[in-house]
């Protein structure tokens, strides 16, 4: 009895002991298969494959749709790179000779780089005697203006943050716009914090006139609200790229009224270097003035009427005239300029844009109006000066 009870302890712990280890075998291949899946980036580093949830610092409530939780993720990627700029004037008391300082208006504008430029719309910043832009972390900075092109209503101003602190915003292209794509609008709007519209590309192509009065073509037109305060702001399309600068609304109210333009991202690509390195957009000059399109008109012609050639320009070089009056004090009307190789000129406008196709030192073919006669001249492009 003795000898068979101490087998029929030996089997009992056997089983109980043979039990745990199957468990515990069973147990980590369960972890194993139910941990998430994990791959090596281009370094080696493991991460999580579903990144969704862990690409924004907002918690996402449940049921929202993945369109909706893509666009809080392009806000929140975004809103770092954008800015709330605030301008102000000097004046003099005319008593005290106390110099104050007004509010003058406000925009938005946008980081460009590290080394502390931000993009804004010129009129933004137009007869401000000071500047101060705010980051997304709240911190104010004064701006100096670096350039500015009034012709393509944009400006360059920069602030001396610490590079850790900026977050340049990735930079898309414009040229591969598709009317009806999603596009979105971040900026401060009368003053309030960031703030995200959204909306699709209603047309192409537009034209508006910039502060200066020549026309800036190719404009980008969304439907995507843009209010006062939202100038100088990014327009971005579904990947967060910047494709736009928002400029200007139509509305008789001056509030959105669901028409609003935007600069498109290939002419600030084009602008914003000249106006880092020389303050201006150096682009090529004939060294001429022109006509005004009043004049032209009331002559019944088209084509850029020439009435000034500046001593030493390329005009001068090439032989063109422009308009004088002779000694017996009639008006003699100069070349008018009809075309610039294969392109034609209708306007002064249109010449002035033709011209940024190309570069100082450039060889243009230039076909010109004579006493009624057509000619072609080539010329040699200057620098602006």
């Amino acid at each position: 009895m003795k000898g068979s009870s101490i087998f029929r302890f030996l089997l009992w712990a056997g089983l109980l002991i043979g039990g745990f280890f199957i468990g515990s075998a069973w147990n980590t291949k369960h972890n194993l298969n139910t941990a998430p899946q994990t791959s090596a980036d281009e370094e080696g580093t493991p991460h999580n494959v579903n990144e969704d949830e862990t690409s924004t610092t907002t918690t996402m409530p449940p049921g929202l749709n993945e369109g909706e939780k893509a666009t809080i993720r392009l806000f929140e990627g975004s809103a770092p790179s954008v800015a709330y700029i605030t301008t102000s004037r000097l004046r003099q008391d005319y008593w005290s000779r106390n110099v104050m300082e007004i509010p003058q208006g406000s925009g938005s504008g946008f980081v460009w780089d590290r080394e502390g430029h931000v993009i804004t719309n010129y009129h933004v910043i137009q007869d401000a005697d000071k500047a101060q832009v705010t980051l997304a972390d709240r911190t104010t900075w004064d701006a100096e203006l670096v350039g500015a092109a009034p012709e393509k209503d944009l400006a360059v101003l920069k602030i001396t943050a610490p590079k850790s602190t900026l977050r340049p915003i990735p930079v898309g292209n414009s040229d591969n716009l598709l009317v009806g794509q999603s596009v979105y609008a971040i900026g401060n709007p009368f003053g309030l914090d960031q703030t995200l519209t959204t909306g699709i590309i209603s047309a192409l192509g537009r034209e508006i006139n910039s502060v200066s009065g020549i026309p800036i073509r190719d404009v980008i037109q969304s439907d995507a609200a843009i209010n006062p305060g939202n100038s100088g702001g990014p327009l971005l399309n579904s990947s967060g790229e910047l494709i736009g600068v928002n400029t200007a609304i139509y509305s008789p109210s001056g509030a959105s009224a669901g028409i609003g333009f935007s600069i498109p991202v290939d002419v600030v690509k084009w602008v914003v270097p000249d106006l880092i390195q020389y303050g201006k957009v150096n682009r090529p000059t004939l060294g001429i003035e022109l006509a005004n399109a009043q004049t032209t008109q009331r002559l019944g012609m088209k084509g850029a009427l020439i009435t000034h050639v500046a001593e030493g320009s390329a005009a001068e070089r090439a032989g063109l005239q422009p308009t004088y009056r002779d000694r017996s004090g009639q008006i003699r009307l100069g070349d008018a300029i009809i075309g610039i190789n294969n392109d034609k000129v209708e306007s002064s406008n249109d010449l002035i844009l033709l011209l940024e196709k190309y570069k100082p030192g450039d060889n243009v073919k230039v076909k010109i109006r004579r006493e009624n006669r057509e000619q072609e001249v080539v010329v040699r492009l200057d620098g602006a000066r």
